[in-house]
């Protein structure tokens, strides 16, 4: 998973895009922002859509996925539009992950409108009912979003929709009601876990089968092979921070950021997968350089 708002041309897209292909992975990842707020001077952030259609056409198999797509930026229809193209585009490879948008910045420097907490969630769950009728049979009412009409094209198969976030019932209840995966960001398993069971509960209720939706984590994974390489990489990692080494370990630890030997990474994931979690996706803050990838994958376990 990428954030190339805040660094990475299409070209670094796609070089890791065809390396997380070759190796096996299952799906390619990125954001969607428009501003590198933390970054002076601004990257050149490029568009999640315009980008994942690309890949679209230079990639062969890998899932494609926005992680996550705001409301706030898009209306409803021009997020099915660009979603149900790119999946034709790909085969049938595009995840579409949406949310309700939550950096005030970024909207106040392009002049969108960000609208209050209480009405970016009505949205998210409006333009949620949007989407599958969108997808289906192309009539909904809402208090933000109408729509009557027969939209064609259809999505070639499933198009899954993720909904991500970090509240912790608000977001996990639409999950249930509407996607097919539930993201959340790396934290305490057990915290994970009663969000889950929200999930399921909010399935059950809408007349949904729980087993069907995906539970995924996104968050950093350190790992090398030795504790000793782990070590060299953490002391430089600290140093750049001004942190000492303890500090930077005790923060990922406590934060249960899968870190260390391969041995200690399996022991995370798997507190992970006992609360529900079958996807990890590996987050990188820059768009990484296949060297890169090849570096901090060799001791992930999967």
């Amino acid at each position: 998973m990428t954030e190339p708002q805040v660094g990475g041309t299409y070209d670094d897209l796609l070089a890791a895009a065809q390396w997380a292909e070759r190796s096996g992975l299952v799906a390619f990842a990125r954001s969607d922002h428009y501003y590198g707020w933390s970054r002076d001077p601004k990257p050149a952030a490029t568009d999640a859509f315009a980008t994942l259609a690309g890949l679209a056409r230079e990639t062969q198999s890998i899932e494609l996925t926005v992680l996550v797509a705001p409301f706030t930026f898009r209306h409803p229809a021009i997020v099915a539009k660009n979603a149900t193209t790119i999946d034709q585009m790909s085969g049938g490879r595009l995840a579409l992950g949406v949310g309700t948008g939550w950096n005030e910045e970024e909207h106040v420097a392009f002049g969108l409108p960000f609208p209050s907490w209480a009405e970016r969630f009505a949205r998210l769950e409006e333009g949620l009912g949007y989407l599958r009728a969108c997808f289906g049979d192309g009539k909904f009412q809402g208090t933000y979003y109408q729509l009557d009409a027969d939209v064609v094209p259809k999505p070639t198969g499933r198009l899954p929709i993720i909904i991500g976030g970090s509240g912790p019932k608000k977001t996990p209840e639409l999950a249930g009601k509407y996607a097919d995966e539930y993201n959340v960001f790396v934290s305490d398993p057990a915290s994970i876990g009663a969000r889950v069971e929200i999930v399921r509960a909010a399935a059950e209720r809408a007349g949904r089968d729980p087993d069907s939706i995906r539970v995924s984590v996104m968050g950093p994974i350190t790992a090398r092979a030795s504790r000793a390489e782990y070590e060299a990489v953490l002391a430089e990692r600290a140093g750049a921070r001004n942190m000492e080494v303890a500090e930077l370990e005790g923060r990922w630890r406590s934060a249960f950021v899968p870190a260390g030997t391969p041995e200690q990474v399996s022991e995370t994931l798997a507190a992970y997968e006992a609360v529900g979690v079958s996807r990890y996706y590996v987050q990188f803050v820059e768009v990484p350089q296949p060297a890169v990838l090849d570096e901090a994958f060799a001791a992930i376990p999967r």
